[in-house]
């Protein structure tokens, strides 16, 4: 009886290692797709730019994500998943919408500035025409999300006169997001992160954020 119960506490150890390393490779194979994803594009790169970063066969990341489809669907998510955890840590930090909107625009800072790489919601929106439904659906709720945010934000600044509103939250958080969005992308062309910020900061001024 105690030699059984001693393999099948082997066993259960066993699965569980391997169930970490499982993880393990299916988190760097997201790590990995969405670094090329963010400087490439989604149509930029194959399975087998992967496969071979890692030093794996091709049907190691098909075994994790059968197509790309099922990638890009899980690559979004998480993204959208760490991003909105980050606004969360903002709204922990500072409850003066004006600082909140300032570290929200420094997010986007920091992933210019990390190797040049772009939003990737916003890289995989342009190509939104031939990506699967459920991809352009999840890209979209990243977009939803942020809005959101963001309009709680600066309607939490108008009350307390501590932002200023030409319009609407709606339209001024669609503003911003595509403000940002747009600034990005003509920077990263010229290789220049400063260019995108100093369009931020224009549309923080616009806002009353100094």
């Amino acid at each position: 009886m105690q030699v059984f119960l001693i393999r099948i506490g082997y066993n259960a150890t066993v699965t569980a290692m391997a169930g970490s390393s499982s993880a393990a490779t299916a988190g760097r194979i997201l790590d990995i797709a969405e670094r090329l994803v963010q400087t490439r594009g989604f149509n930029g790169f194959s399975y087998a730019d992967i496969s071979a970063e890692l030093r794996i066969r091709n049907a190691s990341v098909h075994y994790h994500f059968p197509s790309k489809s099922d990638l890009g669907r899980h690559l979004v998510a998480r993204y959208r998943e760490n991003f909105m955890q980050a606004l969360a840590g903002l709204e922990h930090e500072s409850g003066d919408a004006r600082r909140r909107l300032r570290r929200y625009a420094g997010l986007w800072t920091s992933v210019l500035r990390d190797r040049d790489r772009m939003c990737l919601c916003g890289m995989m929106a342009a190509d939104i025409a031939t990506l699967p439904k459920s991809v352009r659906g999840e890209i979209k709720r990243f977009f939803d999300e942020n809005e959101a945010w963001l309009v709680r934000v600066m309607d939490e600044g108008r009350k307390a006169k501590t932002l200023r509103l030409a319009a609407t939250p709606e339209i001024e958080a669609r503003l911003l997001t595509m403000g940002l969005e747009g600034a990005m992308l003509v920077a990263r062309s010229y290789g220049e992160p400063r260019r995108f910020e100093e369009i931020a900061d224009r549309l923080l001024a616009g806002l009353g954020v100094a």
